[in-house]
């Protein structure tokens, strides 16, 4: 297999990562776990990070940006990840609202917000999923009306993650009613603190509360926070997700349950479960080749609808068998929220859902591949 050699600086990039995370882990200022870039929220670790450039790496330097490849943003985020750093706080804005913006946003808009995200000033929810809309993103009914000066947005969005915490929503809403239903979409960037916006929290199955309801009623939203063409919405989104689905975190999520079932594998005598355990690893090396191939696709300004959604849907997979594993092993008898196992197990039925679910990402990839 042809793979060719990361850049230069991605080693380095990788050792900066590795010993700011164990200085903070040594000082006891975060506990690795699962599911970190959704769960673990530390606004000052996220600012820590921006203040040595380890966000908004592929920005243009005149925003705050790092102008290093995508490529070797890679490198940075499987070192958080593998960590289990505390990066829910910038970690939507930076990994695809930024990204959006540079793509399609006008220049008003790019300079108000990318600096915030790559200063971790801005932190970001997603407002997309809606309570009657199941996985279909093009069901939505939250709307905007256009009025002097902005739009008027209202709706209802659910599945919310970090919204009682998040300065900005990105928002999918409908301006145009069409027949066919993937038209008529637009995309904005909304104040979470602006009139007429209420949060309400959803607990998941541990009690942690990162998920939320968020209502709209007839929120302003001033014309230049319209991210790319009216009406256009359907077709940037879609390139959107590739930067939601595309990334290492849907490889890496339950890291520390693989480098737990490693170390019980060592210390044991299990022939099947060594055996196993190799599957898996040689499984999470093509997975890592694909997030790889995602990564050069972005550095080429491509978008890689498919290529992202099949990583999504493998790396599922991939993490839920990781934990099924575990279960081989002594580890699966303390399922508490806080133990490796339990913390994983509690998160896993997020895995399919989040970011497409299976029947979502399958009818993408056969879509793209009728069309090559």
């Amino acid at each position: 297999m042809n793979h060719p050699a990361p850049p230069e600086g991605c080693s380095a990039l990788r050792t900066q990562v590795r010993e700011l995370t164990a200085s903070w882990r040594s000082a006891g200022r975060y506990v690795a776990r699962s599911d970190s870039w959704l769960r673990s929220f530390d606004l000052e670790f996220s600012r820590e990070l921006a203040a040595t450039g380890l966000i908004a790496m592929t920005y243009p330097k005149e925003f705050g940006g790092g102008e290093h490849s995508n490529v070797e943003r890679l490198a940075v985020t499987e070192e958080l990840l593998r960590a289990g750093a505390p990066v829910a706080a910038h970690w939507i804005g930076d990994r695809q609202i930024g990204p959006a913006i540079l793509r399609h946003g006008g220049r008003e808009l790019q300079e108000e917000i990318l600096p915030k995200i790559a200063s971790a000033e801005a932190v970001f929810c997603l407002g997309m999923s809606e309570p009657e809309a199941g996985s279909d993103l093009a069901a939505v009914r939250t709307s905007a009306t256009p009025v002097r000066g902005g739009w008027l947005v209202s709706g209802h969005k659910t599945w919310t993650s970090h919204a009682h915490r998040a300065t900005h929503a990105y928002v999918l809403a409908r301006t145009a009613q069409t027949e066919r239903k993937h038209e008529g979409l637009t995309e904005f960037v909304l104040d979470m603190h602006a009139d007429g916006v209420s949060t309400t929290p959803i607990p998941d199955l541990a009690g942690e509360h990162h998920f939320n309801e968020v209502r709209f009623e007839e929120v302003f939203v001033p014309a230049h926070r319209v991210i790319g063409e009216v009406g256009n919405g359907w077709r940037q989104v879609v390139e959107q997700l590739s930067f939601e689905r595309g990334g290492a975190e849907r490889v890496l999520s339950s890291y520390p349950v693989l480098t737990a079932l490693i170390t019980r594998t060592a210390e044991g005598h299990d022939t099947e479960l060594r055996s196993l355990l190799g599957s898996l690893v040689a499984r999470l090396a093509v997975l890592r080749r694909l997030c790889w191939e995602v990564a050069r696709c972005l550095d080429s300004g491509k978008a890689p609808v498919q290529e992202a959604a099949a990583l999504k849907y493998l790396g599922n997979a991939f993490e839920r068998d990781v934990i099924d594993a575990l279960r081989r092993t002594d580890l699966c008898r303390d399922p508490s929220p806080d133990g490796i196992y339990g913390q994983a197990l509690l998160a896993s039925p997020g895995f399919g859902l989040r970011g497409g679910a299976a029947e979502v990402l399958l009818s993408l990839i056969s879509r793209q591949e009728t069309r090559s």
